[in-house]
C-alpha cells in the first residue's frame, strides 16, 4: 500500500489513500470459502491494473466493515496471482481498521460487499 501508484489508484478508484497497510481476515467455515469463490467468479468487481509487467494485476470489492462500535468504508484487494490464498480477504481502509474498529486479533467482523460504482 505505500507504492505510490497503488496509492493514486486507491484514491482514483475507490475515493480514498489507503492506510499503508493491509488487514487479512481468514474465512472459518468452507461454505464461507466456496461462497466467496463462486462470489469471485461472478461479481466483476474494479480493475487495478498494473503500470508494467513486474507487478500484478489485482480487482477490488469495495466493502463496508465493522464491529458492534462502528462500520468504516473499505474495500477488499484481490492480487491476480496464481497460488493467492482462496480463504484470504485482505482489505483497505482509509484509517488503521483495528484501531478505529476497536477489535483484536481473532475478533468477528461483518463484512457487506457494496455495488460497484463506475469510477475511472
Amino acid at each position: 500500500m505505500s507504492l505510490e501508484w497503488v496509492k493514486g489508484t486507491l484514491e482514483e478508484k475507490l475515493g480514498f489513500l489507503p492506510y499503508p497497510g493491509t488487514l487479512n481476515l481468514r474465512l472459518e467455515t468452507e461454505q464461507d470459502r466456496l461462497q466467496w469463490q463462486d462470489f469471485l467468479k461472478t461479481a466483476k468487481g474494479i480493475a487495478v491494473p498494473p503500470p508494467n509487467a513486474s507487478f500484478c494485476s489485482a480487482r477490488l470489492y469495495p466493502i463496508e466493515i465493522g464491529s458492534a462500535r462502528r462500520t468504516l468504508h473499505a474495500a477488499v484487494v484481490v492480487p491476480e496471482v496464481g497460488g493467492y490464498p482462496e480463504d484470504k480477504m485482505e482489505i483497505v481502509a482509509p484509517v488503521q481498521i483495528k484501531d478505529t474498529l476497536g477489535v483484536q486479533d481473532g475478533d468477528s467482523l461483518n463484512v457487506e460487499f457494496c455495488a460497484v460504482s463506475r469510477r475511472r
